[in-house]
């Protein structure tokens, strides 16, 4: 079994994690006097969900990511009813920095309460997840000041010494803002920066962030929203209650990835891999200090992407050759 370290917390963990965010069923994203819109992944079955969570484990998955604000807290609901009684089997991450409804499954920002509202967002993740302790507890809204982040740690690092958190993270794209983050005089339990990183797109100074502070790299978004499965074509649609509903395919960036996905397609699909599993061990070859978390709703999608831990990495040459094709595109963003 392929493993990884999760930075300085010495957490010993499957190399893949699971992405908890599409389990989490829909849920819409309401900031007060706007319209509402939905950002999960489409409709979903909770005894499917736990099943696939079940069939992770069997293959020895032992790392799940979630947050307070997927599904309105349903995704952590779901991880408290399948971890039941096995809890001390696996490594779970959280997330918080939203105002969350479970009642009416909705969700909104306010940069401004997160520092008033963590202490209660903990106790309310610890409720949904039915444990006494999150391993790694991170901080979900990317463009948050990091002046303000340094004193958010400090109350971060008191929940460490209460037993409510082993560790914390950032979930952010911001370089700048995991330096400062991470270099903290109150960073002691910072060990990750969730952050977007697949073989389309690469974010090579947040690695080095990672490296420099010895920090894992939780990677989201490691199948390019689902375009690295190799499945999307032109014709593609989505349901409604889908975030990637609005996308529209005849939009050039979009060709792009269409056109770079069909050309990277025998390297990731070498050896007998499919090709989720090739751009999951792209990440893998790129970068011993990253951890994927493709998203699932199904039990196949997990026995698919827990498969990629059986070929492990790919060869170096392979990752160059990627870089290479997917830097003619020259994409933007």
């Amino acid at each position: 079994m392929l493993k990884r370290t999760l930075g300085k917390s010495k957490l010993e963990v499957s190399a893949l994690g699971m992405g908890c965010w599409a389990i989490g069923g829909p849920w819409d994203w309401a900031q007060p006097g706007n319209e509402p819109y939905p950002v999960g992944w489409g409709s979903t079955n909770d005894e499917e969900s736990i099943q696939a969570i079940h069939a992770a484990l069997d293959m020895g998955v032992n790392f799940f990511d979630s947050a307070a604000n997927y599904g309105a807290g349903h995704s952590e609901v779901l991880l408290g009813r399948a971890f039941k009684g096995k809890r001390d089997k696996v490594v779970i991450a959280t997330k918080f920095g939203h105002i969350v409804n479970e009642e009416k499954k909705t969700v909104y920002s306010a940069p401004d309460q997160i520092i008033a509202n963590v202490r209660s967002d903990v106790e309310n993740s610890l409720r949904r997840l039915q444990t006494d302790h999150i391993d790694i507890y991170q901080l979900h809204e990317g463009r948050y000041d990091p002046k303000l982040a340094l004193e958010l740690q400090v109350i971060l690092e008191e929940l460490v010494a209460a037993g409510k958190i082993r560790w914390y993270g950032w979930s952010t794209d911001v370089v700048d803002n995991a330096h400062q983050f991470a270099s903290g005089v109150s960073s002691t339990h910072c060990t990750s920066i969730q952050f977007r990183l697949n073989a389309i797109y690469d974010n090579a100074g947040m690695r080095k962030v990672c490296a420099d502070f010895d920090l894992a790299g939780i990677n989201k978004d490691p199948l390019n929203k689902g375009f690295l499965t190799g499945k999307f074509n032109a014709d593609t649609t989505f349901p409604e209650n889908d975030n990637r509903s609005g996308t529209d395919f005849s939009q050039p960036e979009i060709q792009k990835r269409l056109k770079i996905v069909d050309e990277i397609r025998d390297i990731l699909t070498s050896d007998g891999r499919t090709m989720a599993q090739g751009a999951l061990a792209y990440i893998w070859a790129l970068d011993e200090r990253m951890v994927p978390i493709p998203g699932f709703k199904s039990v196949q999608q997990v026995k698919d992407n827990a498969g990629a831990l059986e070929f492990g990495p790919l060869a170096e040459a392979q990752v160059k050759e990627i870089q290479t094709i997917v830097g003619k595109y020259e994409l933007k963003g």
